[in-house]
């Protein structure tokens, strides 16, 4: 059996194109989001298209309070991922 194994740097990734930023900046905006109860008493979490202003749903959840700590969770992904648009942070540097 062979296995393969890739490693990649930061410094040597593309950067982020500005269409994937600008839809983490929507997702990161909680006005984009929204709940919706949904006939079999599920509640569905959707965010709104940025090219056609249509909803997308997400996720369904049993409670609306379940449904709104998702919305939330998601925009922390989104926020933390635009943290790290330009590249990771440096934590920490030594001298000699």
């Amino acid at each position: 059996m062979t296995f393969y194994y890739k490693t990649t740097s930061w410094s040597n990734s593309s950067p982020v194109n500005q269409k994937t930023v600008d839809f983490y900046k929507h997702l990161a905006d909680k006005s984009n989001w929204r709940i919706v109860e949904l006939p079999n008493g599920f509640f569905q979490t959707e965010f709104k298209d940025i090219e056609t202003q249509e909803w997308r749903d997400v996720t369904r959840r049993e409670s609306i309070e379940a449904a709104e700590r998702a919305i939330d969770k998601s925009i922390e992904h989104y926020e933390y991922k635009l943290q790290f648009v330009n590249g990771p942070k440096v934590v920490k540097t030594f001298e000699k």
